[in-house]
């Protein structure tokens, strides 16, 4: 018998270029990083894929790597047996034919997936490592609940997406304690998709602040002209703003107000007293982008995911580092970075599209007040402005 870690993936939909699809090939066939393509230290050895389409590939890429398709999440994780068979789960809970909402949010069962992962773990009376994409949920409570019931299980769980991890253009980084007076993210629309995205740019930051992070007191949400109004105002900088803009290097010509018809904008008040800025810039960008005034100075960074956008270029290799860290949490049981930021970011999120569907008013959720100190560093994550090495290598 292997003593390899074995490894369950539970997948929403499974399509070329799924989430799913970038992060599950990772450890059949290697992750390719700037320095070299490393080779997987876990096994996965079983599957369950939620929905079928037309477009999937999940079952054809079981079958070539002798990796079996389950019909349940009971028995991807128990192989058949009458206990818990693995050692870890890959939980993508992402794309798929599910319902929205009346807050425009699509309603992905990360829960209910979670709730039935959790269940064989109870009853297991074991402890392994779980791993879920993305956001925790669409609403705060059940997001909660996937959180709690991790630590009443002593589960090690981590829950993040690719962004922390991806090349920076020129690469900074925030030493902890720093003295951050201002920030802004960019990134590009629809707000509840890749809001999270802006957010997950924000915080990996902001948490590096002189006290850790402290947790929100209110948010407001605002669309279109009034986005500009408000800068006309003074509630966030435009002169920060450009900056972080020519980081960019895939953007129009011209000023953002020339392109932007329809921008929005989360004004993020946290409980220290600082004020973080989203934007999420329609029609103007494809890359994301951070600015920063501190006691030192300013900096912009632009954050370059390989594949984002329009471009696609190379085997997704962003996907690769998240991989690694989600293997080194499966072989350690360490989470690679706090599921904190997680919480607090979907908390965020779900706080802005509230306070959109309320009329853009200024809300005050009594379920942001998520603290908690950053990591000290990523096992794995590249260093340099862009992809190189393996990194440009033809998808296997």
């Amino acid at each position: 018998m292997s003593n390899r870690k074995r490894i369950a993936a539970i997948i929403t939909e499974y399509f070329a270029g799924s989430h799913a699809h970038v992060a599950v090939m990772k450890f059949l066939k290697g992750f390719p990083t700037n320095d070299s393509r490393f080779a997987s230290g876990v096994d996965l050895v079983s599957k369950y894929i939620d929905q079928f389409t037309e477009s999937d590939v999940g079952r054809v890429i079981a079958d070539e790597h002798d990796v079996p398709n389950y019909s349940s999440i009971v028995k991807a994780m128990t192989l058949y047996r009458e206990e818990l068979a693995v050692d870890g789960v890959l939980l993508i809970g992402e794309h798929g034919d599910y319902v929205w909402n009346e807050k425009e949010q699509q309603l992905f069962p990360r829960k209910h997936l979670m709730e039935q992962i959790y269940g064989v773990i109870a009853t297991s009376g074991g402890v392994i490592s779980v791993f879920s994409d993305k956001h925790l949920y669409y609403n705060w409570y059940d997001a909660k609940w996937m959180y709690g019931c991790a630590a009443e299980l002593n589960v090690p769980f981590m829950a993040v997406f690719s962004l922390p991890l991806v090349w920076r253009n020129p690469w900074r980084e925030h030493d902890r304690e720093t003295d951050i007076q201002e920030a802004i993210a960019f990134d590009f629309p629809g707000l509840d998709i890749y809001g999270f995205h802006t957010l997950e740019v924000l915080q990996c930051m902001l948490e590096q602040r002189i006290g850790g992070e402290s947790g929100v007191a209110a948010l407001t949400c605002m669309e279109g002209d009034a986005v500009w109004q408000a800068a006309d105002n003074g509630l966030w900088s435009r002169e920060l703003a450009e900056a972080a803009c020519a980081a960019i290097e895939n953007k129009p010509d011209g000023h953002t107000e020339t392109h932007c018809s329809d921008p929005a904008v989360m004004l993020i008040e946290y409980r220290d007293g600082f004020c973080g800025v989203a934007l999420i810039l329609e029609g103007y960008v494809r890359d994301l982008s951070y600015v920063t005034r501190t006691g030192d100075g300013s900096f912009t960074t632009e954050f370059y995911a390989q594949g984002h956008g329009d471009i696609v270029e190379g085997p997704f290799a962003h996907f690769a580092y998240l991989s690694l860290n989600v293997e080194e949490m499966f072989l350690t049981g360490t989470p690679s970075c706090p599921v904190e930021r997680t919480l607090l970011t979907t908390s965020v999120l779900k706080a802005a599209l509230t306070s959109r569907f309320k009329g853009h008013r200024r809300v005050e959720p009594p379920w942001l007040d998520v603290a908690y100190q950053s990591y000290e560093s990523f096992p794995w994550r590249p260093t340099g402005p862009r992809p190189s090495g393996a990194c440009l290598d033809p998808w296997p």
